[in-house]
Order: C-alpha cells, then sequence, then structure tokens
C-alpha cells in the first residue's frame, strides 16, 4: 500500500513523507501528466531548497511564486495559474489546519465529512476531491468510516480510473488506457450533441 509513480525515487519518496507534497501534487494534477503533476512538488521543493511549507508558500511573493513555477522546466503548463492555486491552497491550510497538511485528513467524522473537508479546498470540485480522498484510502491507509462509497467509482478496489490506482507500469497502463477511454466518450457525445 504505497504510490509508486515512474518519476525520480527522490520524488517519490518526498511524496511518502510529505503531506503537502503529495496535495500539492494532486493540485498540479490537470492539465499534464500524472508523471509532471507529482514530480513537480519535488522540483519546487528543489528550488527552494528545502521541503515544501505551507505557511511559507502562503505568505510567498506572488510574482516570485510564478517565478520559480516557470523556470525551466515550467512545473505546470499553466505557471501562473498554478502557482496562485498552490498559494492559495496553503492559505486555507494554514487558516484552517495551522499550515499542516496532515490535518486535513486527521480524524474525519467519515468518509462524506473527509470528502467536504478535501472539497472545500480551492480548485478541488467533486470529481477531484474523489480522486485524491480514494489516493488516500488506498495508498496511505486513511480509511475513515464510508470512505470508498465518498469516493464513488475511484473507491473501487479493483478500479484502473486515476493516480490511486497507480502502482506499477501495469496499473498505470490499465489508468491511461481507462483515461483515453474516457475522452474518447465525452469527444463522442459532444459531437452527437
Amino acid at each position: 500500500m504505497t504510490l509508486a509513480l515512474p518519476i525520480d525515487p527522490a520524488a517519490n519518496q518526498l511524496l511518502l513523507r510529505s503531506p503537502l507534497a503529495l496535495l500539492v501534487g494532486m493540485v498540479l494534477d490537470q492539465q499534464v501528466s500524472m508523471e509532471k503533476a507529482f514530480s513537480s512538488p519535488y522540483v519546487l521543493a528543489q528550488r527552494l531548497g528545502h521541503d515544501l511549507d505551507a505557511r511559507e508558500l502562503a505568505g510567498y511573493d506572488p510574482d516570485a511564486l510564478v517565478a520559480l513555477f516557470a523556470q525551466p522546466p515550467a512545473l505546470h503548463r499553466f505557471p501562473k495559474a498554478m502557482a496562485a492555486r498552490v498559494q492559495e491552497v496553503c492559505r486555507v491550510l494554514v487558516e484552517r489546519y495551522d499550515g499542516d497538511a496532515a490535518r486535513l485528513w486527521a480524524d474525519p467524522a467519515d468518509g462524506r465529512d473527509l470528502l467536504a473537508r478535501i472539497a472545500a479546498l480551492p480548485g478541488f470540485g467533486r470529481q477531484k476531491a474523489q480522486i485524491f480522498l480514494a489516493l488516500l484510502g488506498k495508498r496511505f491507509g486513511v480509511r475513515p468510516p464510508g470512505w470508498q462509497e465518498a469516493a464513488g467509482g475511484y473507491g473501487d478496489p479493483q478500479a484502473h480510473r486515476s493516480v490511486a490506482d497507480v502502482t506499477d507500469a501495469e496499473s498505470l497502463r490499465l489508468v491511461r488506457e481507462y483515461k483515453q477511454q474516457m475522452k474518447a466518450a465525452a469527444k463522442a457525445k459532444t459531437a452527437g450533441t
């Protein structure tokens, strides 16, 4: 039960030891590959010269943070927007969780409570919140009562739908196939309307 993405081993280790890095990876996991999204917290930490800190990022000069995100290779294809989003999430962590990302998922009443906490973060719609809930449950043992139901289809132990299901090269291949099928279905639906 661990996360094993095909990225730099040091980046994987950061995700395992730093709840904030894991959360930042999830924030960045849109419109870029999973590998890019979840390796970027490690690159950001390297650029900062130390592990990520929510208080520091929340108070960071916005233009300087954009510069860190935009420095080649950029941490995301939309460095300005994603730097702002990471900063917004860190500000919420400071305001509600004393700057500790792990407190976001510490002691929820149940899966619905945890889903609501995650969904309250900037940029986390229901689907993204369900994926992160599934990631916490499947790979990090965060399993309040009802977590699988709250995660929807992403909580299914046999699913290969998201980063929550990646444990090796084969599972990554299956997740990619699923995502391609969903994109093709959405495109076909749009073309039919």
